[in-house]
């Protein structure tokens, strides 16, 4: 096995008792904040196998919504995030799923306000790695080890062709690339991994292109 830093080896710099259960939870809270864009009024999160089973005394509640309170894995205030967030008037539930999960660090997270939803599963392999395998109902993989550009746009001709055009404008070479949809001429989803930084002028450039609904980078 290959070590990318020291950090794959001792785990990371992190708030909690656990890389896994703390450490993971939260990357995996705040990517989902990254995906939605701002505070979320209501926070539903779904909690499979050990998650499920440890979250309370693992600190796996307080690492997810710290998480999506925007909060680094070591910021000193992920043990007020509960309490933060109901002050902030957001509603969070957590359910406990008895459901059998791919992965037994799984978590389901559901983010919405008057202004839409969204839906992020993501599972947490250790060491405060983390992986997303799915999003709004699109199946995904994505270990937020390199900058990623995801953009959910209409299914239609040309729309790939765009946004391969503009990276390669830009010089950034795609080390990884995805593309889901539900169904024929609806919504499709493009993941790319990118070994290079992407650029607020580059994401302008993608959302102004015909069929764009959304595009976010993740680890930039």
């Amino acid at each position: 096995m290959k070590y990318r830093t020291v950090f794959d080896i001792i785990g990371p710099v992190m708030i909690g008792p656990s890389s896994s259960h703390t450490a993971g939870a939260a990357r995996i809270g705040r990517t989902a904040r990254t995906v939605f864009g701002r505070v979320p009024k209501e926070i539903i999160i779904t909690l499979y196998g050990s998650f499920a089973k440890t979250y309370r005394g693992h600190g796996t509640d307080i690492a997810l919504v710290g998480g999506i309170l925007d909060f680094d894995t070591y910021d000193e205030r992920m043990p007020l995030s509960l309490q933060m967030a109901k002050k902030a008037g957001i509603d969070v539930r957590f359910v406990e799923s008895e459901e059998i999960a791919d992965h037994p660090n799984t978590a389901r997270i559901h983010l919405s306000d008057d202004q839409g939803k969204l839906e992020v599963v993501g599972i947490s392999i250790g060491g405060g790695k983390i992986e997303i395998v799915e999003l709004n109902g699109f199946e995904l993989k994505l270990s937020g080890n390199s900058p990623t550009l995801l953009v959910l746009h209409k299914d239609q001709f040309g729309a790939v062709a765009d946004v391969a055009t503009i990276l390669a404008k830009h010089e950034i070479n795609i080390g990884y690339m995805q593309v889901a949809r539900k169904e024929k001429g609806l919504e499709a989803l493009m993941s790319i991994e990118t070994d290079q930084s992407v650029t607020p002028e580059l994401l302008k450039e993608i959302r102004q292109k015909s069929g764009m609904y959304s595009v976010t980078v993740l680890n930039n």
